[in-house]
């Protein structure tokens, strides 16, 4: 009897196809924070620098754990291109409250996935994203806190330096977090 490969092949659906664009907004989140941490570079601010030369690093593993996801699925894989990134910026506050906004805007993205899995019937997926729910929550949470700082400091970004060191914000960990394509880096 021969194997009827189209019946191993996923059926590729709405989740997967969104899924699929996450690793792209993923990615572009991940070089937004790069642009974020050099430009806090070049004004001599390294916690904050280091603070999103961090974030970046975080979404770019989540782009590869829901690349790990689609292949343990057998879905293709396709890496896509990403849109320009902001890299100037006017005051400390702006590539704050851009990081505020792009993680806002992620987890609406995350929901929407969430949300079609469950519409779909793919709960795999839909336990897949959990974790992603619970991350953005303490995303959100965490920039919202550091653009409280910066205003709170009245420009003398010092005071947010030394509340980045002395909070250690963004330490708390990925405990349960999917696995990574290639690994976390």
């Amino acid at each position: 009897m021969a194997l009827d490969v189209k019946k191993l092949t996923p059926r590729k659906s709405r989740f997967h196809e969104l899924l699929q664009a996450q690793v792209g907004n993923e990615f572009a989140a991940s070089q937004q924070y790069v642009a974020v941490a050099v430009w806090f570079d070049n004004n001599d601010l390294p916690r904050l620098a280091a603070h999103f030369y961090k974030q970046s690093l975080e979404e770019r593993n989540h782009a590869m754990m829901i690349v790990q996801h689609l292949m343990d699925n057998g879905i293709q894989v396709t890496i896509p291109g990403i849109p320009e990134v902001r890299n100037d910026f006017n005051s400390a506050r702006e590539p704050i409250e851009l990081a505020l906004q792009q993680e806002k805007d992620v987890t609406e993205q995350i929901v929407t996935l969430a949300k079609t899995a469950r519409d779909e019937g793919d709960y795999i997926g839909e336990q897949f994203l959990q974790w992603f729910l619970s991350e953005q929550v303490e995303e959100v949470a965490s920039m919202s806190t550091l653009l409280t700082v910066v205003d709170r400091a009245e420009g003398n970004l010092f005071h947010v330096e030394n509340f980045l060191v002395r909070e250690h914000v963004g330490d708390e960990g990925d405990a349960g977090a999917p696995r990574a394509a290639g690994g976390v880096l």
